[in-house]
């Protein structure tokens, strides 16, 4: 099958038709494709490296979402969750955080017993090819079962099979490096670099309590931290705020009055109110190069505004976003864009260099495929550096690339989503809608 061939695999060989479909992650995308799987009565297996369901949900899990219950929730899933008789959140208006998420919704769901009997938790996918086959060769190549090569939790490494394969494994613990070039930076003080969203009223409290902060980047994750930041600095003397960013303006955190989830819009609001007060120090235009140690702390060195520039602090979060691995599928005839290492159908869709708004059209198997028949990446990995992508948005991709995987063409074109509008303007031209 080629890229623009849309026929599905309605008959598969006998040799791949006992094996399962292969799902990367237990996250909520994972997950919503277990429980489609599930419904259409097609084997799967999911492959988790963590312990748990939403291993990755779990290290953000103080952060509140933007979006409120009713878009959190897949409808496959939530099929199979009233079938068992699931208790939904009361508020389906209410943003909930990301605990409250995995509590209520998640964790439930993975213990079904159509989809916990299939997960493989302590399992991590360290590289994915066909059988006997690397990437050159073709004849026979859409026959041939995928073959997957893990890690598990004892240090076991190990092979297995499947007909098809669904990547959702996220992007979360691949953040973008500090430097500008997208490279990491030159130094060697990356202790001192924390990953995006830390607990700072929680857990890592101590961490912050006290110190010089400085958060770096522009987005949604920013401005949680930098908010939760602010509010320790009230209560703990000597706690200090700076954020810094390269552009001349954070376009991508919206305050904007016509964005539906309010929430988001309330962001930017709150960060601005505090740049104000004078409670964050805000510092734009600022090119990060190198890093260095100093006093405890960390230098960043770089350029602002053409001049050479450093900045002084106790501590920095990398909140700069996220970025794909696409070393584990070397061996797999992926299409990816140039520029948001996105599957190439959908990039344009999604790109933050021209696309103006948060808003991004529903799509399916269809912007999603590969010259690799059968292979798929979904949910926040699909979108590659993009940095708008919404749950909804990846329940609707793995509905109707479950439904082509069954050979179901008329349900995977169809569109059953609708997603708010944002107000988001994402271009560094602050270009909007």
């Amino acid at each position: 099958m080629t890229l623009l061939d849309l026929t599905p695999r309605s008959v598969l060989t006998d040799r791949l038709a006992t094996l399962p479909v292969v799902i990367i992650g237990a996250g909520p995308i994972g997950l919503a494709a277990a429980a489609n799987l599930a419904e259409r009565g097609i084997d799967f297996v999911v492959l988790e490296a963590g312990d748990r369901p939403a291993s990755s949900v779990r290290l953000w899990g103080h952060t509140r979402l933007f979006s409120p219950w009713r878009h959190l929730i897949d409808p496959a899933s939530r099929r199979l969750l009233d079938a068992a008789g699931w208790v939904p959140p009361l508020d389906e208006g209410r943003a909930p955080s990301g605990q409250e998420l995995v509590d209520e919704y998640l964790q439930p769901l993975a213990e079904l017993d159509a989809i916990r009997t299939r997960i493989r938790y302590g399992t991590r996918v360290t590289a994915v090819a066909r059988q006997g086959m690397d990437r050159t060769r073709t004849a026979g190549r859409e026959a041939t079962p995928f073959l997957l090569r893990v890690t598990t939790d004892a240090g076991e490494v190990k092979e297995m099979t499947g007909r098809a394969v669904i990547d959702a494994s996220g992007t979360y613990t691949t953040p973008n490096p500090l430097a500008s070039s997208g490279l990491a930076p030159i130094g060697d003080a990356v202790d001192r670099i924390l990953h995006a969203l830390p607990d700072v009223m929680g857990a890592d409290r101590a961490k912050f309590s006290g110190r010089h902060t400085t958060v770096v980047g522009a987005g949604h994750s920013a401005a949680n931290t930098l908010i939760a930041l602010a509010e320790l600095a009230r209560t703990e003397p000597g706690t200090r705020v700076t954020w810094l960013i390269r552009n001349a303006s954070a376009v991508r955190v919206s305050s904007s009055a016509d964005d539906e989830l309010a929430d988001r819009a309330r962001l930017g609001s709150r960060v601005d109110q505090l740049v104000e007060a004078g409670v964050i120090e805000k510092v734009d235009s600022f090119e990060i190069v190198a890093v260095e140690r100093r006093d405890g702390g960390i230098r960043l060195r770089g350029t602002r505004r053409g001049e050479p520039a450093a900045h002084d602090t106790d501590l920095v979060v990398g909140a700069t976003g996220f970025r794909p691995d696409v070393d584990m599928l070397r061996e797999i005839r992926v299409q990816l864009d140039d520029i948001v290492e996105a599957p190439v159908r959908l990039a344009p869709l999604i790109d933050p260099n021209v696309h103006s708004c948060g808003t991004v059209a529903p799509h399916g198997f269809d912007e999603l495929r590969h010259p690799e028949s059968g292979f798929f990446l979904v949910g926040m990995k699909s979108y590659g550096r993009a940095p708008t992508f919404l749950l909804a948005t990846g329940y609707e991709q793995v509905r109707s690339v479950v439904a082509w995987l069954d050979g179901d063409m008329r349900a995977a074109t169809e569109v059953r989503l609708t997603l708010p509008a944002t107000g988001v303007c994402s271009t560094d031209s602050g270009g909007c809608c």
